[in-house]
């Protein structure tokens, strides 16, 4: 019995070891992944700048028009207002009541601040904390809904990605320079897999353990409420951008929605603050105009789409605070004056 008992133990131990073994290996995959995509990120903009006359850099922000930033503006505004309804969907899921005020103060900061600095389970993860934690939401539930919103973003994602491959493969082709029926085939790919895990989620109730806790599934009826919000933020986020380019644009919106969301995913996956220069280097390899009036519309882009949120963001928390202070003081003054009006009733 004891050596059984030690060989288990020892069982146990080497395949922890091999477990361990395996992240640390994926680990380091990652991060060279990372590293290659920065690299080529710095290659392809040494190259974009060096070619680039300023002046016509200039102009072509000259030239965009106030209809253009008020579009774009527009766009951001949808965009954020969908990554509210993330959240909303994930207090849903997990049976939380909070406000809806609050919900969207927490979703539009977090999501303002981490595409600005990056590492978004921290900065995302302490912001969304520090607002829902002084509504009763505990530190694991804050953790739940921080996954759920995630699946929802890559649902978005994956879902236009494959939408844009399966219908415009063709079109695709001339930018990623694959063949067309190899693009539709990914497409449907995706599109297929999205459908595969509605039928997996439909059939019972669906539960993932995460760094040490269990979270349930959405059902079918929220998780297609997820792939709605993240297309209608990719969309508007794309559109974003989309009226900031040139009019005599030759790309159409179906064809460049992909190109904007794998961008995007390069972004993600280089773990640079907001995809900051690997965005840009992917959008300038892949989009076939001027790269004077490209870059003009990627700088107006940054500066619409994260720059403004970010500082609007900070803004409503230091607001948010200033408020939160000034109730405790009124309400910690009206409980000295209360006591202070009790005092000679005592002393009688």
């Amino acid at each position: 019995m004891i050596a059984r008992s030690l060989g288990l133990e020892h069982s146990s131990s080497l395949d922890h070891a091999a477990v361990a073994r395996r992240r640390s290996i994926a680990k380091k995959l990652a991060t060279a992944f990372s590293l290659a995509i920065a690299a080529f990120s710095i290659y392809i903009l040494g190259r974009t700048f060096s070619a680039v006359n300023f002046a016509d850099l200039a102009g072509a922000i000259e030239a965009t028009s106030a209809d253009q930033i008020a579009g774009a503006a527009l766009m951001t505004v949808l965009s954020y207002l969908a990554l509210t309804g993330y959240d909303a969907l994930a207090l849903r899921q997990l049976h939380a009541r909070v406000p809806y005020k609050t919900t969207a103060l927490a979703s539009f900061t977090s999501y303002a601040i981490s595409f600005t600095l990056g590492f978004p389970l921290i900065t995302a993860g302490t912001v969304r904390y520090w607002i829902y934690s002084q509504v009763g939401l505990t530190a694991s539930k804050v953790a739940s809904l921080t996954v759920i919103a995630g699946v929802t973003f890559w649902f978005g994602m994956i879902f236009v990605i494959g939408v844009g491959l399966a219908f415009h493969g063709e079109a695709l082709s001339e930018i990623n320079h694959l063949k067309p029926a190899l693009n539709v085939l990914m497409g449907v790919g995706l599109i297929a897999a999205i459908i595969a895990y509605l039928v997996w989620v439909t059939i019972r109730r669906r539960h993932v353990r995460i760094q040490g806790f269990r979270l349930e599934l959405p059902g079918l009826g929220l998780t297609v409420g997820q792939i709605l919000l993240g297309v209608i933020d990719q969309c508007a986020a794309a559109g974003a951008l989309y009226i900031l380019l040139p009019h005599h644009s030759e790309i159409d919106f179906f064809t460049f929605a992909p190109t904007y969301v794998f961008a995007c995913i390069l972004g993600v996956a280089s773990n640079a603050p907001g995809g900051i220069g690997v965005f840009e280097a992917a959008m300038l390899k892949a989009l076939p105009m001027s790269q004077e009036s490209l870059l003009a519309s990627l700088l107006l882009f940054r500066f619409i789409y994260y720059l403004a949120p970010f500082v609007i963001a900070l803004a409503f928390l230091g607001a948010h605070e200033s408020f939160r202070r000034w109730k405790s003081l009124r309400e910690a003054m009206r409980q000295s004056e209360e006591e202070a009006a009790a005092l000679p009733d005592e002393i009688d």
